[in-house]
């Protein structure tokens, strides 16, 4: 695998011009006519990109998931994630592969500005491809004209330019965050759809004894059983429900313990391991924290 350092190299492997600064840059999709190289096929980059792309004539992969871009759709990258674009080689590096933008700024734009903490708390930077922002007509508008703000901005290179090209990220950033609530809120039913699904699985993981062989579930066992990203999953129940993905599976997890306690003779140890857990006290204290009472003195309470 390949890493892409400078925002010029990246320039280069797309046939385009030198980027205006050195270390954030807007590129119009249009303009891309990709290096016909074997880089593609597995790749990671030290800089951020986030990308407004329509009909585009390839397919991208981004961790284990591919995908086929349509109208309105972007994407986050933060560094040092793996990456390949699988390209029709019949036409990809002779044609346009698409249109719209492409915004990169490298780690370095962010030392110094509170942006270079509060990035890492977006978690659409750790989404699958699958799991991609889809625009209205008006959110692809304001999106835009933040890109062509940014760009417009650094043709212009002075004390301030840093401070307000992160003050338009912050808004995009920002932006971003509220369409993706929104696309959890509109796609309500399948998600209602996929909550009933992650019940069932959680059930199965319990009554079927996969505690004994994989111990505790894990929020990324069920996201990869879902086809979804930890985050994605874990940001998605969090607007529909008010819990993260690790709340729910604690629920189930608490559900079943008391369902051990007052319909089994098992000590609260054997309980404990029945359920996956390694040392009786961590169950003890996710217990009491849970219920305000000792898994013995819930016991106790229906004797």
């Amino acid at each position: 695998m390949q890493t892409i350092n400078s925002l010029s190299e990246f320039h280069r492997l797309l046939s385009i011009p030198p980027p205006a600064h050195p270390l954030i840059s807007v590129v119009s999709v249009s303009e891309i006519h990709a290096v016909n190289s074997d880089l593609w096929m597995q790749f990671s980059t030290d800089f951020y990109t986030i990308s407004l792309k329509n009909n585009i004539q390839s397919k991208v992969k981004y961790g284990q998931q591919y995908y086929d871009f349509a109208k309105g759709t972007m994407i986050f990258t933060a560094p040092k994630q793996v990456q390949s674009i699988e390209v029709d080689k019949t036409n990809a590096f002779n044609e346009t592969i698409g249109t719209g933008y492409v915004l990169i700024f490298h780690t370095d734009f962010l030392k110094k500005h509170p942006l270079q903490n509060i990035i890492k708390k977006y978690g659409f930077f750790s989404y699958a491809v699958n799991e991609a922002l889809h625009l209205s007509e008006q959110e692809e508008k304001n999106v835009v004209e933040i890109f062509q703000k940014i760009e417009k901005e650094y043709q212009h290179i002075d004390k301030h330019t840093q401070d307000i090209i992160l003050s338009q990220i912050d808004l995009l950033l920002n932006y971003c965050n509220r369409f993706y609530e929104r696309q959890f809120i509109t796609r309500k039913i399948v998600n209602d759809d996929l909550l009933s699904k992650m019940e069932m699985m959680l059930d199965d993981y319990f009554n079927t004894g996969e505690t004994l062989k994989r111990g505790l579930p894990t929020v990324e066992y069920l996201a990869n059983q879902l086809n979804f990203s930890a985050n994605y999953l874990s940001d998605m129940l969090r607007l529909l429900t008010g819990q993260n993905a690790q709340q729910h599976i604690h629920e189930k997890l608490i559900e079943k313990a008391k369902e051990k306690l007052l319909t089994t003779n098992l000590s609260v140890s054997e309980i404990a391991f029945e359920l996956g857990f390694e040392q009786s006290p961590s169950f003890h204290r996710l217990f009491k924290k849970k219920t305000e009472m000792s898994p013995l003195k819930y016991r106790q309470s229906f004797n």
